[in-house]
């Protein structure tokens, strides 16, 4: 049980450093208005999604927010990665950086079968 927390707990603070720090500090940068140009995408999606990311990475950090929340977030960084990955090989082709997305999909999977071990299945905590 010990390992698992710990293991949880290291996996969700790298996805809370990845997807919700660097989100909030980078998002506004030239660079990352460059890439999302650059992938097709019109400028205010870049604001749209560095917000969701933020707001997903506070849910999973945060101990208090039920388990249904928790769920939502995990599934919208499902998408958001999966989303990642295509778009960069759609633009870009297979490169590298490309499955730069499917690591951190790979952390977030780690931190979602991790909480269920520590917490349990907690789903039906919200009316």
């Amino acid at each position: 049980m010990k390992s698992a927390k710990i293991i949880f707990w290291v996996s969700t603070t790298l996805i809370f450093l990845f997807e919700g720090v660097m989100s909030a500090f980078t998002s506004q940068t030239e660079m990352a208005k460059e890439g999302i140009r650059h992938l097709g995408y019109p400028p205010y999606f870049g604001v749209m999604l560095a917000v969701f990311k933020v707001a997903g990475a506070l849910v999973l950090i945060i101990p208090q927010i039920p388990a249904r929340i928790k769920e939502w977030a995990y599934a919208g960084f499902v998408i958001e990665l999966l989303s990642a990955f295509i778009s960069t090989w759609a633009v870009e082709g297979l490169k590298a950086i490309t499955f730069f997305p499917l690591i951190i999909l790979a952390v977030l999977i780690v931190s979602y079968i991790n909480y269920y071990k520590v917490y349990g299945d907690k789903t039906t905590d919200v009316v």
